[in-house]
């Protein structure tokens, strides 16, 4: 590993752009000064900000281009003509070429993935890469994938997502063998989806070294914690992550109502401010932001579009840690111990590492 961290920006995606990209960066820059930054946009807009800056400045280059992805564009559009010429692309690029470790973008999921499936290509044996999300637990943290990336899955590529994320967990866990659970309508085995039944079978059979498979896990089981690794596909996962988040505010508005509904409330909170504010911090979407593009060849981190740079510098935290740890060459050391049989096979997956 190199002594430095380069990372490529996709400075115009998400709601707020360069804004809250540099600010994001300069944060990030502070807590790791081992960083360099790639900034991909129009420098007329980002200039100025770094000028700012004049750290972060330093340790930073930044590469002009007219062209931005539209967070509305379907990956088709965004593909046809910001292929090559936009920040996304660009800033994707940089990590094929080897001028990045990582890209790190707010824009649009679908072209974020297209472009980088395009652009990286997939590890070998892999079809479709998944987004992995931290999800917070009672016990601490949670990885779930796949959160969006693709929708419906068979039982070898739910095995693929079981090894990837068991890889991920033990990077950003440190756990030697992870716990891994399948997400289904039940935890018996006969219920569920013929696919998911098949998967937690073979996830049975094989007993894989790299994971402790616990069985099928329920809806409520993630923010248990019950076990450190969710697997799903892409519709089901997307939809378990929205709805947690829109809980979460949905809770946040509660308590903020009841705590200025009355004067004793009032009063009550002034003693437990020390215990609300633990909450908030808690359920801060902005701690958990990012998302790990697994698959590829390449690091890519997603960021929530709307996030601020608090949130953004954590998507960039994120990916320094994974790429710190090396997490791409243990995924591809994960993978190669998985065949897949049956007439969809695409044969024994080659180590790419080791571990």
């Amino acid at each position: 590993m190199a002594d430095k961290i380069r990372i490529a920006l996709d400075a115009m995606g998400g709601d707020h752009g360069p804004a809250v990209v540099v600010a994001g960066a300069d944060l990030a820059l502070s807590r790791y000064p081992d960083s360099e930054f790639l900034f991909f946009g129009n420098s007329s807009l980002i200039g100025p900000l770094l000028d700012a800056r004049a750290g972060l400045k330093s340790r930073s280059r930044l590469v002009h281009t007219d062209v931005a992805v539209r967070m509305e564009d379907k990956p088709s559009q965004a593909l046809r003509y910001g292929r090559w010429k936009s920040s996304m692309w660009l800033a994707i690029d940089a990590v094929k070429k080897g001028d990045a470790d990582m890209v790190v973008s707010a824009g649009n999921t679908g072209a974020l993935m297209a472009m980088s499936k395009f652009d990286l290509k997939t590890l070998p044996g892999i079809e479709r890469p998944a987004i992995a999300a931290l999800w917070p637990t009672l016990r601490g943290e949670s990885i779930v994938l796949d959160v969006g990336a693709s929708i419906g899955a068979d039982a070898d590529h739910l095995v693929d997502l079981a090894l990837m994320g068991a890889a991920t967990a033990r990077i950003l866990f440190g756990l030697p063998r992870p716990t891994v659970g399948l997400l289904n309508i039940g935890v018996e085995e006969a219920k569920g989806l013929e696919q998911v039944r098949e998967a937690g079978r073979i996830l049975r059979d094989e007993n894989f070294a790299e994971l402790d498979y616990q069985g099928f896990v329920e809806g409520d089981d993630i923010g248990r914690g019950k076990v450190d690794v969710v697997v799903t596909e892409g519709f089901a996962g997307n939809i378990a992550l929205k709805t947690a988040e829109g809980t979460a505010r949905q809770i946040g508005e509660y308590l903020k109502g009841a705590m200025s509904r009355s004067l004793s409330a009032r009063i009550g909170y002034l003693f437990a401010r020390s215990a609300f504010r633990q909450l908030r911090q808690r359920m801060d979407p902005r701690r958990a932001n990012g998302g790990v593009f697994l698959g590829l060849n390449g690091i890519v981190i997603k960021s929530h579009g709307g996030t601020d740079a608090e949130g953004f510098a954590a998507a960039i935290e994120l990916g320094y840690g994974v790429v710190r740890d090396e997490l791409l060459a243990k995924i591809r050391v994960a993978l190669s111990h998985h065949t897949k049989p049956g007439p969809h096979a695409i044969g024994q997956i080659a180590g790419g590492a080791a571990s």
